[in-house]
């Protein structure tokens, strides 16, 4: 068997990693799969992995963020994007094909009913989320709208689903960093981790900031690419160790107690399924709002850049609490890939 996986974006964030992980998970299932991409796709994340990809227009229209002009001129540019997605289905040979978030749902997956194979959508938005239901078995992850609907109506097999992470990531040793950080860390204290995933944005700078300002008995770090130069001085205070973009995140992970995140993405499974607690800032990426800490309920509370202090010091305060209710979700969050790649196998092999 064959497969094609659509991704939307540029190669280089969550929804690559969801893709890559996914695609990893089927090579270790013997399952033949290869990566597409929008041509101007820089495809990074996969480069840094060797991992070769095919190119066919992937229109994005911001997904949760997405407004109804941004919408109607990706509808425009998706009528040629399923054609030319068609037409590599059929020269590849392709036996399905898994769309992946956004774009990659929608046109992957509109491009498999041209070409007359069948598909699977991995939905987060809520324009995938309609669109795969009414095409094609769909898997729903936490972020999309219907994460939480009992009701959901499709002809098709439905599934909710954590998102799918790599398995090794809960197997991190802090003692391979601990030569790795600056000089300042304190191995007595409580350690905290600000991070909205590979790029930093204003307000997790903010709230890191904020907190520093404001707590001095706790190892505070920062790690992502700055959005902005100016996000450098921001996160410049003598409380903060910024790690900047790394590439060691198992062995953090078994470093912190407590991870200070967004409000989505692999990250947030990553951290619970290594059983760390865990305060969401909400806004940090263009105000948007999923709701997890009702979906992981008791492991997950809300937070804003002004009450920063107070919620990260109430979940250090209540951490063996939050610590318990990390253990109900972290065995479904790391069998979540397995039980994925299941489904598309099972639904695509017909």
């Amino acid at each position: 068997m064959k497969l094609l996986i659509f991704v939307t974006g540029r190669g280089t964030g969550g929804d690559a990693v969801t893709a890559y992980n996914i695609f990893q998970a089927l090579n270790e299932k013997n399952v033949e799969s290869k990566i597409v991409l929008d041509p101007s796709a820089p495809g990074y994340y996969f480069k840094k992995r060797n991992v070769e990809w095919l190119k066919s227009p992937i229109p994005a229209a911001g997904g949760h963020a997405s407004s109804k002009s941004r919408l109607f001129k990706a509808g425009l540019k998706s009528l040629k994007a399923v054609c030319s997605g068609s037409r590599l289905i059929k020269k590849e040979k392709a036996d399905g094909v898994v769309g992946v978030i956004g774009g990659g749902v929608v046109i992957g997956c509109l491009s498999a009913k041209l070409a007359g194979v069948p598909s699977v959508g991995i939905a987060a938005t809520p324009t995938d989320t309609k669109v795969s239901l009414k095409l094609n078995p769909t898997m729903l992850l936490p972020e999309s709208p219907d994460f939480t609907n009992d009701g959901v109506e499709s002809k098709y097999d439905v599934r909710k689903q954590y998102s799918p992470i790599k398995s090794d990531i809960i197997h991190g040793n802090k003692d391979n960093i601990l030569s790795k950080l600056p000089s300042k860390f304190d191995p007595n204290k409580k350690s905290v981790l600000f991070s909205s995933g590979s790029t930093l944005f204003d307000d997790m700078a903010y709230a890191a900031r904020k907190y520093a300002e404001e707590n001095d008995d706790v190892n505070i770090f920062v790690i992502g690419a700055p959005l902005k130069e100016e996000l450098e001085d921001v996160i410049n205070h003598p409380n903060i160790m910024n790690l900047g973009y790394i590439n060691y995140m198992d062995d953090l992970y078994d470093l912190i107690d407590l991870a200070i995140i967004t409000d989505d993405g692999l990250t947030l499974h990553e951290t619970l399924a290594c059983q760390i607690p865990v305060v969401v800032v909400l806004g940090v990426k263009y105000g948007r709002y999923h709701g997890l800490s009702k979906v992981f309920d008791g492991a997950v509370i809300e937070s804003n850049v002004d009450n920063i202090s107070e919620k990260v010091n109430y979940a250090l305060e209540n951490y063996d609490q939050m610590y318990n209710s990390t253990k109900i979700y972290s065995e479904d969050i790391i069998n979540g890939t397995d039980d994925l790649t299941t489904f598309l196998i099972n639904h695509l092999s017909k």
